[in-house]
């Protein structure tokens, strides 16, 4: 059997996060999957053809699902899921205004996955995402390690590439770190950001270094607003696609997802935006780092709020 990995939700999120995983080269088969009749195969097609031009071997598969799972058989075997599925932001809209909506379709694309993938890792970006993530595993009942969401390295993206800027300096020499959930509760982690090395509060100002914060907790909305349509999908997808890659060749590379938690720093009993030790079987572990009082107090702070919601999803 090769290495298959499948995308659900044919999107703009979803056809470059399959791109991206076609163009890795690391997968045999890249399966593309949406309600929406001869998408998936259009798109396929359409990155199949660039094959030659880009040098790389992995087939693109499209697949229309309905309802009632029809459809569903071509991700049989799949190694990884990743679930772009869901209605995206409108402007104005916040994360928690997609709950209900996306709910449904999440827990019938977690039940369809049970069916016919039983040993994929499945990695969740529909929104709000630290429920949608609970949610997936609930509707799966895959063994917690196997389902985890992607917001840290999306949210620590944004934030590093917002200090580059600030700074004038290339992205490679800034570190930077964000943990939490993904929205209002995020935690950026200023004591583990650092530019070449040096402590970033040695060279920002803490209003400015706070201003970055706010950027980036609102880096979702702020694309949002300018697009006037749709949701950002660039960096979003890079994200998906580099932990799906994690995944595959069980690298062990510490990546900030949304991963259960049961114990680490003094909080159990919930998804929640950390680092964690990405591998063939999902979360090898969480990583539990040193931080100052003030940025566990903020974890701590975003773990109840998730908490509250994650309960509320399990009757969606």
């Amino acid at each position: 059997m090769g290495k298959k990995v499948t995308v659900v939700g044919a999107g703009f999120y979803g056809s470059t996060t399959a791109q991206r995983l076609a163009e890795y080269d690391v997968f045999d088969t890249v399966v593309l999957t949406d309600i929406l009749e001869g998408k998936p195969a259009g798109l396929a097609l359409d990155i199949n053809q660039s094959r030659p031009i880009e040098g790389f071997e992995t087939k693109v598969i499209g697949a229309t699902t309905g309802a009632n799972g029809e459809g569903y058989e071509a991700i049989e075997g799949s190694d990884v899921v990743v679930v772009t599925a869901g209605l995206p932001r409108k402007p104005g809209m916040s994360r928690m205004d997609l709950l209900e909506v996306n709910a449904k379709i999440v827990r019938q694309v977690a039940e369809n996955i049970a069916k016919y993938a039983p040993n994929a890792v499945v990695i969740v970006v529909s929104n709000p995402v630290d429920e949608m993530t609970a949610l997936a595993q609930l509707a799966t009942q895959f063994p917690k390690n196997r389902v985890f969401g992607q917001a840290g390295v999306l949210d620590t993206a944004r934030f590093t590439n917002s200090i580059a800027e600030t700074l004038a300096v290339p992205v490679k020499s800034v570190k930077a770190l964000t943990l939490g959930s993904h929205g209002d509760t995020m935690v950026p982690v200023p004591s583990r950001c650092t530019v070449d090395g040096k402590p970033l509060s040695d060279l920002l100002p803490a209003e400015k270094i706070e201003e970055l914060v706010v950027r980036t907790r609102n880096g979702g909305a702020e694309v949002v607003a300018l697009l006037k349509t749709g949701s950002a999908y660039y960096a979003p997808s890079a994200a998906a696609a580099r932990m799906a890659k994690a995944v595959i060749e069980d690298s062990g590379e510490v990546l900030p997802v949304c991963a259960w938690v049961e114990g680490e720093y003094g909080i159990s009993g919930v998804y929640l935006g950390v680092e964690a030790q990405v591998g063939r079987e999902g979360i090898k572990k969480v990583v539990e780092d040193k931080l100052t009082d003030t940025e566990i107090a903020g974890l701590k702070e975003a773990a109840e709020a998730v908490r509250a919601k994650q309960a509320d999803v399990a009757n969606l």
